[in-house]
């Protein structure tokens, strides 16, 4: 009978933690908490179907429950925090920048910087450049105009 199969219950929800342990983000992980939840009922002696709703209303509770908590607790960085801070600022190319070869650098303040240009022109030694965003630990800049300040 079905109803001796508990441990078919626990041993999924096992794999399904230590599948989480190779993941990131606890989406797995709620599926083996409502594994576990079921084998208990199992062990019970409940039907199946009971089985399968407390299954699925556990993980899909547990899922939706912590998908609140990560948003509340992960919102985007606000601008002007960590390397974002360098949106919209004004520097200079020390070493030309080539999108095709991937080389260049530029200095902000007095950090310096890997960088690329959002167009797909070289940007001459010397240039002065505006940081347009961040990609990894590059900068993305675009030339100034002469007649900025």
């Amino acid at each position: 009978m079905i109803e001796n199969y508990w441990w078919i219950w626990f041993a999924l929800g096992a794999v399904f933690i230590i599948i989480e342990i190779f993941t990131a983000g606890f989406f797995i992980l709620w599926f083996g908490v409502g594994a576990a939840v079921a084998g208990v009922l199992a062990l019970l002696g409940l039907d199946p179907a009971w089985q399968w709703g407390a299954f699925v209303v556990v993980s899909a509770g547990l899922f939706a429950g912590s998908r609140r908590f990560a948003e509340r607790f992960s919102k985007k960085q606000p601008p002007g925090i960590g390397a974002d801070r360098f949106i919209g600022r004004r520097g200079v190319v020390l070493d030309a920048i080539d999108n095709v070869e991937s080389t260049g650098r530029v200095r902000i303040d007095k950090e310096e910087w890997r960088a690329n240009g959002d167009a797909n022109e070289a940007i001459p030694e010397g240039a002065r450049v505006e940081v347009v965003r961040l990609e990894g630990t590059h900068l993305v800049v675009r030339t100034l105009k002469e007649e900025q300040p």
